[in-house]
């Protein structure tokens, strides 16, 4: 059978693997003592919480497919229903319903919400009547939205939604590749809240929690793939050999580690796979290292309920902040009112957690825990009411943990996949080229899989949904 190494112990390598059961000999090496990557569970209070990814992406079927295909269908758990809940002009302000990605449908829907000024919904609702030639380069979304919707509705309702996505600016942002849909609708010309008011609306839960954990989601793709699974094994360099195999160098506690395979699999991030191909794929190296990342931290607390003289806990499954609003915290997200199996763990806590930390904003993510902790409680109270002192609380830093999808992206990861696709046998996946959602690294790991199977001439063992092999040999995940 056939050799794969994959590079990196994320969802999107696991995914590769676990593509690849039954077709070739995959070890998948990761660098850090557990695996997982950005699905990390921890404890606070003795409870399960998540400190990375808390959801998955249920528009798109990759995520969810893969979790049935693995024995966690009876883990996923749809979050309590809730608008999505501004904080904005000083106060929690609930979105209508019908929007995309916080352009609305319908401005009359506004009315009232206090989300955008009178002027702001004068200019949203004479948008089907001005000029709207198509636009055929790429752009920055707000290059672009500003002069359909008006730079009041970017900064109030869209960025504030990217920004929980991407931890990036609409000022940088691409529309083609961080808002496919509307670039596809930018292409197409004319007015734009119509479109969106035509489109089909998908039915059920935007997005899916697994009870327990996230991280239950790689640990059991990873033990149901077959793969071989070494954690603290940093790759240091590939070489390419005269009959066409590859010799992956890599260190370990114990020591120089090399192995030897007919293909690698690149699952990491752009700056480590752009060291990795330096030597090999000079352009792919150039485009790889002008992907930008931000860094990001989350503060999760615990609150005990019921206690003499507490607070009143806020309502809701959180907040979104934008950034023109001035808050440190761009997103809180009540944890024990948004997922009931956290709830049903810990009925005499309340869960939050805050995120911190934009693109630029990595002065922030610096800063100690304390301070950090301070610094959400600040705003929580300001935005949601005071809750008092937290029993607990955690601060988890996320560096360089999303890549940026700035203009011209789309360019860049062309040049990046004809580079690549020089050598046979190298292939690349992760959240850095086609979306950073888990649902979207699933997709490019089974992509990269299926492109090394065919190149291997290995035969296909189907998707998800599929018996899958049981007894890998897996490394725990912390």
């Amino acid at each position: 059978m056939r050799s794969v190494i994959v590079v990196g112990g994320g969802i999107s390598g696991l995914a590769a693997a676990w593509q690849l059961r039954g077709r070739a000999e995959v070890t998948v090496l990761e660098s850090q003592a557990r695996i997982g990557g950005k699905l990390r569970t921890g404890r606070l209070a003795g409870v399960a919480v998540d400190e990375g990814a808390e959801s998955v992406m249920a528009l798109r079927p990759e995520a969810v497919e893969l979790a049935e295909a693995v024995g966690l269908g009876d883990a996923l758990s749809d979050p309590a229903p809730a608008p999505v809940t501004v904080w904005t002009r000083g106060a929690l302000r609930p979105m209508p319903p019908g929007h995309l990605l916080g352009i609305p449908s319908d401005p009359a829907a506004l009315a009232g919400t206090g989300l955008l000024s009178e002027e702001g919904l004068a200019f949203l609702r004479a948008e089907p009547d001005r000029p709207a030639p198509p636009v055929t380069d790429d752009v920055a979304i707000s290059a672009y939205l500003s002069g359909r919707i008006g730079r009041e509705a970017v900064d109030h309702l869209v960025e504030p939604l990217l920004g929980g996505v991407y931890a990036g600016s609409t000022d940088a942002l691409s529309l083609r590749s961080a808002m496919p849909g509307v670039a596809a609708l930018a292409a197409r010309g004319g007015p734009l809240l119509p479109a969106i008011g035509g489109r089909p609306r998908p039915s059920g839960s935007f997005v899916r929690g697994i009870a327990g954990g996230t991280e239950r989601l790689p640990l059991a793709v990873a033990r149901t793939s077959g793969a071989r699974v070494l954690t603290g094994t940093a790759v240091r360099s590939l070489e390419r050999t005269a009959s066409g195999t590859w010799r992956v160098h890599a260190a370990t506690a114990d020591g120089p580690l090399l192995l030897t395979a007919d293909a690698v699999i690149l699952a990491v991030p752009a700056f480590a796979a752009a060291a990795l191909l330096r030597p090999h794929a000079p352009t792919a190296h150039t485009a790889l290292s002008a992907i930008p990342y931000a860094s990001t931290a989350v503060v999760t607390m615990a609150f005990v309920r019921d206690r003499p003289g507490a607070h009143a806990l806020p309502s809701g499954n959180g907040f979104l902040v934008p950034p023109v609003d001035g808050l440190t915290v761009k997103a809180a997200t009540f944890l024990s009112s948004k997922w009931r199996w956290q709830a049903e763990a810990a009925p005499h806590l309340f869960l939050l957690r805050a995120s911190i930390g934009r693109a630029g904003e990595e002065h922030l993510v610096d800063r100690p825990d304390r301070h950090l902790v301070r610094t959400a409680l600040h705003d929580l109270h300001l935005a949601a009411g005071p809750t008092g002192e937290p029993l607990a609380a955690r601060v988890t830093r996320w560096e360089r943990g999303l890549p940026q999808y700035t203009v011209g992206h789309a360019a860049r990861l062309a040049r990046i996949r004809e580079d690549v696709a020089r050598l046979p046998g190298l292939e690349v996946c992760g959240a850095a080229y086609e979306g950073v959602g888990i649902a979207a690294c699933v997709a490019t790991g089974f992509a990269a899989a299926r492109r090394v199977a065919e190149a291997l001439g290995a035969p296909d063992s189907g998707g998800p949904g599929e018996d899958v092999r049981e007894g890998a040999r897996v490394a725990p995940a912390g």
